[in-house]
């Protein structure tokens, strides 16, 4: 493609963390990652995957496409790199699909980590037996039109939340996770320590040690329905 005519909805160029460091994230439930990034980035329940056991870690490719037309989602699969997340704001329409098999079964060529998106997909029983990661707002066996432009790594908004290309993209059975680029280093000695307190509660429940909240009769007292000094 020459550059020199590309449209400046085009943005080719993504800037990515290291694949160790995604990985290491992506070692992570999403849950934990949502906790220590401030209980922010967790997208919308709605968007959910086709089968629990997916799970994806990887780099976002947004795109912006208009509802029920996937032609930026083709340009995307056309640029997007091995280990890349394709990250669509479909406006959550779920009106036609916007990926199906066939691209999906690309996808996969590729090496894409998967695709996140806000909007409608098909042949779902097919991408589960593929095994690719894909995370939908919904099921619709309508096909898409591939004539509209839309926008290709721009901040997006899907599910509740920006998504800027190169963000990191977490996925498992819970839900999806978005870590902004500049803060997802940052939050690996978290979200270990997060996992290293859950696992000691869990223990000390198991044990009988500990089966209330440390915390509860001091956020009882703040919250009014406990007095100072009064315990449970």
């Amino acid at each position: 493609m020459n550059t020199a005519t590309a449209s400046p909805d085009l943005i080719r160029h993504v800037d990515r963390l290291d694949p160790d460091l995604i990985a290491q994230l992506g070692a992570f439930p999403s849950s934990i990652l949502a906790d220590v990034a401030g209980r922010r980035g967790a997208l919308s329940g709605r968007i959910s995957p086709l089968s629990p056991t997916m799970r994806v870690a990887g780099s976002a490719i947004t795109v912006e496409v208009r509802p029920g037309d996937n032609l930026m989602i083709h340009l995307a699969l056309a640029i997007a790199q091995p280990g890349d997340v394709i990250v669509v704001d479909g406006k959550g329409d779920l009106n036609s699909a916007l990926m199906g098999e066939i691209m999906c079964q690309q996808a996969s060529a590729l090496g894409i980590a998967g695709v996140v998106i806000d909007g409608a997909v098909r042949d779902s029983q097919a991408i589960c037996e593929l095994g690719f990661p894909m995370y939908a707002a919904g099921l619709n066996p309508n096909g898409p039109t591939k004539c509209v432009p839309g926008r290709l790594n721009h901040p997006v908004s899907l599910g509740g939340v920006t998504v800027a290309p190169g963000d990191v993209v977490v996925g498992d059975a819970d839900g999806v996770t978005i870590i902004e680029r500049a803060k997802a280093a940052g939050l690996i000695d978290l979200a270990h320590e997060k996992v290293a307190a859950e696992t000691k509660r869990i223990a000390d429940i198991k044990s009988g040690k500990q089966l209330r909240p440390a915390w509860l009769d001091g956020a009882l007292r703040a919250a009014g329905i406990l007095q100072e000094g009064q315990t449970l």
